[in-house]
């Protein structure tokens, strides 16, 4: 299934943003992930907006105008895009139309949503996969700097294969990740390694393009991880 194209669609009205991490790597899980979009009344005040690894869509003010705007995108994805397979993360029952039409038209659709997701939603979809509740106080505390499972093994292929630590080979680091860990970047929305490293400036620092471009990482960055 590592082939195929994966549209994720995330209602930003009721999902929260802290679900995104759980969101991606369940997505990247069936595929190479084209396009993920979190789709919102208010983006603008938004935890969404301050999330990497999404586009956001502002649906605008008006009744339903979330769920309007992800349903006719996600469509048009299907009948046009040549996306084949979907992860709509929504706890609403009014994606139970789009899911059932998605499949109608040989879409693989994997849910996820929390635990008061309708029986007529879940139902609908190939695959449903239960978030965890946003419980409050209860939830364990999560360190502001606390780097993700991928950027430490990463930082270890860094540090493993560093050239006299000056880092090493951008090219170099994308087959080592792909041999030792098993990990392709193209199944992550950066879909390049430079992407991905540019993206974290705090984590990484990488050199100037070209075939000899180097990264090393930042151990300030990774302090206490």
């Amino acid at each position: 299934m590592n082939n195929q194209r994966i549209a994720v669609m995330v209602d930003g009205d009721n999902i929260s943003a802290k679900h995104a991490a759980r969101i991606l790597s369940a997505s990247a899980a069936l595929g190479r992930v084209d396009v993920a979009r979190v789709y919102c009344a208010g983006c603008q005040s938004s935890d969404w907006l301050a999330t990497p690894g999404f586009r956001a869509m502002h649906s605008g003010a008006g009744k339903n105008a979330t769920d309007l705007l992800l349903s006719i995108d996600a469509m048009e994805l299907a009948l046009v895009g040549e996306i084949d397979a979907f992860v709509v993360a929504a706890s609403d029952r009014d994606y139970t139309h789009l899911a059932h039409r998605l499949r109608e038209h040989g879409r693989h659709v994997l849910a996820l949503g929390e635990d008061k997701t309708p029986e007529s939603f879940r139902l609908a979809c190939s695959a449903f996969v239960t978030l965890p509740c946003n419980t409050g106080s209860a939830a364990p505390a999560v360190k502001a700097n606390a780097v993700s499972e991928l950027d430490q093994k990463i930082r270890a292929v860094i540090a493993k294969h560093s050239t006299n630590g000056c880092g090493m080979k951008i090219e170099g680091l994308s087959a080592k990740m792909r041999s030792e860990h098993g990990t392709q970047i193209s199944n992550y929305p950066e879909k390049n390694w430079r992407g991905y490293l540019t993206a974290r400036p705090k984590l990484y620092e990488i050199g100037p393009r070209g075939p000899g471009a180097m990264v090393r990482f930042r151990p300030e960055g990774f302090a206490g991880n």
